[in-house]
């Protein structure tokens, strides 16, 4: 059994990317997709055709519907190869805009029903601002499941867990980076790695206050490095994972464990935390690490839409 089959006895094993023919050969149950993976697979010579038709078919609608219209086309194809669920990104720059959210996520959702997908099989993905969370609390409440991303605080999971939304994504990977820039020559890889890994440690707290606490939403790590991160978060709900270190995963033989579980949380000394809004905003404010990296990668991807839509024009 390789590390990836493995993997899959513990953790719903889910692959990022928006090139979908790379899909099939790792059978993941789901996949998640976001404008800068969409920017990556429309610029290769096989996928270009599909913004090409978009554009076609729907370019004088405005480029706000084409882009939806891009992103569900994606979608829908992911989910001829897989069984589950697909991450659709709102677009960035509505981070800080509760009813904007709320509206292109519904819009998405009709687009993926105009095509006959189930809403039960689309993730609306969300950055975890204040306003996102409280966005995706009210979409929760209309039957549309949400994926909180660009997650790096441990106040963001807990206002995610009280607004029930379905799903987040912890990114290990880019925790991880900032810890590494910050530390500059005193960073010990050997010291740091595994359990140690503070994108791992983060993704641990969470999981098991989620775990301990009885909260329903599924935690996914996201934004990987390495593959000694992934196995550190083996038993994880489920992990998002690119193609690169899937195809590493299904090439390793090495033992692979149960590295996180739900009973083990029982024994656990860890006390329930809530937020309102203030408390919130001053946690993550507290934490320097989620604040720069949470304005970093709504910045990151803000870019990478406008990148899309100079080509749709």
């Amino acid at each position: 059994m390789n590390q990836l089959e493995a993997l899959k006895q513990f953790t719903t094993v889910v692959a990022d990317t928006g090139d979908f023919n790379q899909i099939a050969a790792y059978t993941p149950q789901d996949a998640t997709t976001n404008p800068s993976l969409i920017l990556k697979a429309v610029q290769k010579p096989e996928y270009a055709h599909l913004l090409h038709e978009v554009v076609a078919r729907h370019g004088a609608e405005g480029l706000d519907e084409t882009m939806n219209r891009l992103l569900v086309r994606f979608g829908g194809e992911i989910l001829k190869i897989i069984p589950g669920r697909v991450s659709t990104e709102v677009d960035a720059r509505l981070s800080f805009d509760t009813e904007a959210t709320v509206s292109r996520a519904r819009r998405i959702i009709d687009l993926y029903q105009g095509e006959g997908v189930h809403v039960d099989r689309v993730l609306i993905k969300i950055a975890s601002t204040w306003e996102g969370i409280q966005a995706a609390e009210r979409l929760e409440r209309d039957g549309i499941h949400t994926n909180l991303t660009l997650l790096f605080s441990f106040s963001q999971a807990v206002a995610c867990g009280q607004a029930k939304v379905q799903l987040i994504s912890p990114f290990v990977g880019r925790i991880y980076d900032w810890y590494k820039k910050n530390a500059g020559a005193t960073w010990d890889e050997a010291a740091m790695a595994g359990a140690n890994d503070p994108g791992v440690k983060s993704v641990r707290a969470i999981y098991n206050f989620y775990k301990k606490h009885g909260i329903a939403t599924e935690v996914m790590g996201a934004s990987f490095r390495n593959l000694g991160q992934i196995t550190a978060l083996a038993g994880c709900d489920l992990l998002t994972i690119s193609p690169d270190l899937l195809s590493q995963l299904a090439a390793s033989d090495a033992p692979l464990t149960r590295a996180l579980g739900a009973d083990a949380t029982k024994a656990m000394d860890i006390p329930f935390v809530q937020y309102d809004e203030a408390a919130f905003r001053f946690a993550l404010n507290e934490d320097a690490m989620a604040t720069e990296k949470l304005a970093e990668g709504i910045r990151a991807f803000v870019a990478d839409t406008i990148k899309l839509e100079a080509m749709m024009k």
